[in-house]
C-alpha cells in the first residue's frame, strides 16, 4: 500500500509518501509544498492544489491520510488552512484516492503509544520507524510522515479486525 500523508497548511504543506507492506515501511518521498506570504490567497491555493496533485499523479497513492484541523484562537489562519485543506481533498477526490483523517491525539497515539506525546517524541519515533538518518525538516514534513505511519497502523489494525468479524 502506498500512503500519502499530508500536514495541511497555506504557507507550508508537509508531504510524505510511504510504502507499507508486510509490516515494513519504505519511504518513497518527503518534502513540503510552500507558498510565499503576501501572495494572493487564490494563487497560494492554486499552488497547493498543483503541488499535491503532482505528487498524487506521480506516486498514485492507495490512500491519502491527513490531519484534522484544530485551532484554538486564530480564525484567519483556520480559514486559510481550511481552504488549502479543501483543495487537497478535491485533488484526491478528482483522482479517486480514498481519504482518511486523523486527530493529533490519534496520530500521537499511533506513533508513540501516548496521545499526549510532545512534538520531539513524535519526530524521533518517525525517524526510528522509517529508518531515517535525521528528523525531516521542516516540522510539517515530519508530521506528514507521522500521519502516513498512523494510517498504516490504523489500516493494518482495522484489516486484522475485519478478518475476525
Amino acid at each position: 500500500m502506498i500512503i500519502l500523508g499530508i500536514d495541511p497548511g497555506i504557507a507550508i504543506v508537509g508531504t510524505g509518501v510511504i510504502q507499507y507492506e508486510n509490516n515494513k515501511f519504505k519511504v518513497l518521498y518527503y518534502d513540503a509544498v510552500t507558498t510565499r506570504a503576501h501572495t494572493p490567497l487564490e494563487e497560494r491555493i492554486k499552488l497547493v492544489y498543483e503541488g499535491v496533485g503532482q505528487l498524487m499523479d506521480y506516486y498514485k497513492p492507495d490512500a491519502l491520510s491527513m490531519e484534522e484541523l484544530f485551532f484554538n484562537n486564530n480564525a484567519k489562519t483556520a480559514f486559510s488552512v481550511g481552504q488549502a485543506r479543501g483543495v487537497i481533498l478535491l485533488a484526491a477526490a478528482n483522482r479517486n484516492i480514498p481519504i482518511f483523517s486523523y486527530t493529533p491525539l490519534q496520530i500521537k497515539q499511533a506513533i508513540t503509544g501516548y496521545g499526549r506525546a510532545d512534538k520531539n517524541q513524535v519526530q524521533q519515533m518517525v525517524k526510528s520507524f522509517l529508518n531515517l538518518r535525521a528528523v525531516p525538516k521542516p516540522d510539517d514534513v515530519a508530521d506528514a510522515l507521522a500521519i502516513a505511519v498512523c494510517h498504516a497502523h490504523s489500516y493494518g489494525f482495522n484489516s486484522l479486525l475485519d478478518k475476525y468479524k
